[in-house]
Parts: C-alpha cells; sequence; structure tokens
C-alpha cells in the first residue's frame, strides 16, 4: 500500500516537472510533433501516477490482493515503458523507440483488467 502511495506520488511530481520542461524547455528546440509526443507521455504518466495512488489505496481496503500488487507493478512497468519511451523518441527522433511504446500500453491495460478483477473479486 505505502509503496504503491510512493510511487505514484513520485510519478506525478515528475510529470509535473516533465510537463513545465517540455512547456518551457522544449518549446521551439523540438518539432511540434515531438512536443506533442512528449505531451501524450506526460499525461499517461499522470494517469497512471493516479493510478498507482488508487492501487495503493485499494490495498489498503484489500491487503494481500495479490491481482492489486500485479496491477500497481504493471501500472509502474507501462510509466517506464511507454511514457519513458515517448519521452526519449520526443528528444532524440530515433523512430525505432516506438516499438517500445505498445509494450507500455499492453502493461497499462494488463493493470486496469487485473484493478476489475480485484473489484470483482473483493467487493
Amino acid at each position: 500500500m505505502k509503496l504503491f502511495m510512493i510511487l505514484g506520488a513520485v510519478n506525478a511530481f515528475l510529470a509535473v516537472a516533465l510537463g513545465a520542461f517540455g512547456a518551457h524547455g522544449l518549446e521551439g528546440k523540438v518539432e511540434p510533433k515531438y512536443l506533442e509526443i512528449w505531451k501524450t507521455a506526460v499525461q499517461y504518466q499522470m494517469f497512471h501516477a493516479i493510478g498507482l495512488m488508487i492501487v495503493g489505496l485499494l490495498m489498503g481496503q484489500f491487503p494481500g490482493s495479490s491481482l492489486l500488487n500485479w496491477s500497481g507493478w504493471l501500472m509502474l512497468a507501462g510509466i517506464i515503458l511507454f511514457s519513458g519511451s515517448l519521452f526519449v523518441l520526443a528528444v532524440t527522433a530515433i523512430s525505432k523507440l516506438g516499438a517500445i511504446t505498445p509494450l507500455g500500453g499492453l502493461a497499462f491495460l494488463a493493470a486496469w483488467v487485473l484493478v476489475i478483477a480485484a473489484a470483482v473479486k473483493n467487493m
């Protein structure tokens, strides 16, 4: 519970910081399409930072839930793979990194399916 709350808060902090960096530090330095990619990375990082905190709260209600535990780790992996690959793509324009992004998307989807399964099982 505590770990996912901390990981969520750290990622929310990073999303705000990286969003500000993108808006102020990258504008005019990267092509507009890459700035949009940066924004997408920030949005998904923030969505899933909040998701991590939700998982943390739910784990307080349902301690020992392996479904929620796996969900939290998949959300973190998704942030790293999805948002991380988009951040690097935005500043390097290495298009091959786009092959990693869908793996993060799949991790996000699996994480939310596990939250649904945990809700069905425990509520």
